[in-house]
């Protein structure tokens, strides 16, 4: 059991370790997010002002014209509206120096703090209670509030509820203990995210109220340092929004992980090129809190650069060098470990040489390079051979970036042959690359078909072309045709485009094309369908006298009914009877219009109009008759 505790722990730590913030608000996210808060000018209503100036006071950027904004807040403001009162004074503190009239506020306040408010507007009064400076009743306050969040226990009102309860100077427990059962709501989207339903303003508003409550009530947040460095990822991820409400509370619970007593998550990002080479040796990264502000000095370790191809570890325990122009960036020399060309993932590993506790996401940061090198071909060699020669022709050895003198020529019973290898240039060992290519150019149509050149052994390459199997290609177009050599790849600094020859090709004539037996687009003969005679019908005498057969038992009615008399007395001559008997006769009627002319789904709607009347009549008829079978 020991040792299955500990696996659990290190898989805890391996999970956490993978989950280190990567991005981070730049000069440039600040200056966008600005633009937003700045464009809500002029502003719309209450709420645009106050997420305006709450935005621009995060930026620590100081509000243009502040006597303006307060005039603006003094004239929209309605001394009887919770919300408004709430925007309002909210953006005066903020401002400092407006002055709102308070009037018959603390009435209309204090009174929607009650148990049949819902909690965003209980936490709106107790809000601007504060705001105005005036007393709060911590008891009624909290009773209100645990008896709003009953009829609403959502994730949005616990988070108003947090606010409200970080005002107040009784004992915050009861609100303290509901942080962890919220943060337990949270949704995890591909192990690296967790949020709220609602989306940003939710998520930020519960992490944000949190911190709040528990900085009042003085204690730690119950939120684990792996699902607040989840949250940090959702907050980064949608630093790009635009909607002000969501810019406003995005900054505002960003600025908050950044500066508080209990978590401080760490972003550990590539601050360099990502293309690393003997020009450019240094792989740099960014160290800092999630704003890009500096945490003071640490001891920042390469723990291992790992070659994501073959796995190959090419450094490890290699400590990084702060940079002279930014404490916050720390440098390494990679290049001079002498690594392969390719793709690496270096995993960085911080520590606070301060030991500040409140860090977190300090190791098993990575950040990804690639290691690029100078290609250099060589062992160039083309020439023609003849399809059934069993030895190697004669070829033309070449320099890069020398194109051969003689103009090489090939016909249908020949071949052109091409041969080269690849080397690193500054190591000299031999290199593949991904796009090895051979090129012929019409000179004179500028028709152009690529090849792709074999390797047949390591970096080593071949490029044979058969004439007449591939003179389709080219149209049968005889002519004279440049051959161009193409070497790239991600890793390689100088990809190489070299015409390496001309040739004259002599592709011969293009065959006969052979007569269709069927022209595809002549018209078709006419479909004729052929429906299925009807059966022959009986005679009519036959159809008559059936009809008559059928009627026969109606004619008996009516006969008996003439020597016996009809009873009508327990008829009752009422609308509901009258009513009943002529719609059931007229659905009679439709019965035989049905049978004569009308097709089903006519019959069926002229029956739903008559139908229900007649069961109205008929159901109220039966009744009557009933009742007065019991009066009897």
């Amino acid at each position: 059991m020991p040792h299955q505790g500990l696996l659990i722990l290190l898989l805890n730590v391996v999970l956490l370790n993978a989950l280190t913030p990567s991005l981070y608000f730049t000069k440039t996210d600040k200056e966008r997010l600005k633009g937003v808060y700045l464009n809500a000018k002029p502003y719309a209503d209450l709420a645009s002002c106050y997420y305006s100036v709450l935005g621009l006071n995060l930026l620590g950027e100081r509000h243009e014209n502040p006597t303006e904004t307060c005039n603006f807040l003094k004239s929209k403001l309605d001394s009887k509206d919770l919300e408004s009162l709430f925007f309002a004074s909210s953006a005066a503190k903020i401002l400092g120096s407006c002055q709102i009239s308070k009037g018959d506020t603390e009435t209309t306040l204090n009174k929607a703090i009650s148990a049949d408010s819902p909690v965003l507007k209980i936490y709106q009064a107790i809000s601007s209670l504060s705001n105005f400076g005036f007393k709060i009743d911590s008891n009624k306050a909290s009773e209100a509030l645990h008896g709003a969040l009953k009829k609403d226990d959502s994730a949005l009102s616990h988070g108003y509820a947090f606010y409200a309860a970080s005002f107040l100077t009784t004992d915050l427990k009861k609100f303290y203990d509901l942080i962890e059962d919220i943060i337990a709501q949270a949704d995890e989207v591909e192990d690296v995210h967790l949020q709220f339903e609602g989306g940003l303003h939710t998520t930020a508003l519960v992490i944000d109220a949190s911190f709040q409550l528990a900085a009042s009530a003085k204690k730690e947040p119950i939120i684990s340092q792996e699902k607040l460095i989840k949250f940090a990822n959702y907050f980064l991820s949608r630093k790009h929004v635009q909607q002000l409400r969501n810019a406003a509370a995005v900054l505002r619970v960003v600025k908050t992980l950044t500066n508080n007593n209990y978590h401080i998550p760490v972003a550990v990002s590539l601050a360099s090129q990502v293309a690393i080479s003997d020009s450019l040796p240094l792989v740099k990264v960014k160290v800092s809190n999630l704003l890009g502000e500096s945490l003071g000095k640490l001891n920042v370790v390469a723990d291992s650069a790992k070659h994501k191809t073959d796995g190959a570890v090419v450094i490890s325990k290699s400590p990084f060098k702060v940079s002279p122009a930014d404490d916050s960036i720390y440098e390494l020399d990679l290049i001079k470990s002498k690594p392969p060309m390719g793709f690496y993932s270096i995993s960085v590993t911080a520590a606070s040489q301060k030991d500040d506790k409140r860090l977190i996401g300090l190791t098993g940061a990575a950040v990804e390079v690639k290691v690029t090198t100078k290609v250099q071909v060589t062992n160039v060699e083309i020439g023609v051979l003849d399809n059934d020669q069993t030895t190697a022709g004669k070829t033309t050895k070449l320099v890069y970036p020398n194109k051969a003198a003689s103009i090489l020529e090939a016909d249908t019973h020949q071949r052109l042959i091409m041969t080269f290898s690849l080397k690193d240039k500054n190591s000299g060992k031999a290199l593949n690359a991904h796009q090895t290519f051979v090129r012929l150019s019409n000179i004179k149509t500028k028709e152009e078909l690529t090849y792709v050149a074999e390797s047949d052994k390591a970096s080593s390459y071949k490029f044979d072309l058969d004439v007449k199997a591939n003179a389709k290609d080219f149209g049968y177009k005889s002519g004279k045709y440049t051959v161009d050599l193409i070497i790239g790849d991600a890793v390689i600094q100088n990809p190489i485009s070299w015409t390496v020859a001309e040739v004259q090709l002599s592709l011969g004539d293009a065959p006969p094309a052979k007569a269709s037996s069927t022209i595809q687009y002549k018209k078709k003969p006419e479909i004729k369908h052929l429906f299925r005679e009807p059966e022959k019908r009986p005679p009519v005498i036959v159809s008559t006298a059936f009809t008559f057969l059928c009627l026969a038992p109606l004619g008996v009615l009516l006969v008996a009914w003439m020597i016996l008399g009809i009873n009508v007395s327990n008829m009752p001559f009422s609308i509901s009877a009258l009513g009943f008997h002529i719609g059931l006769g007229g659905i009679f009627v439709l019965y035989y219009w049905y049978w004569v002319s009308l097709s089903m789904f006519t019959t069926l709607r002229y029956l739903a109009v008559l139908g229900l009347p007649t069961f109205l009549f008929g159901n109220r008829l039966l009744a009557s008759i009933a009742a007065k079978r019991k009066e009897k």
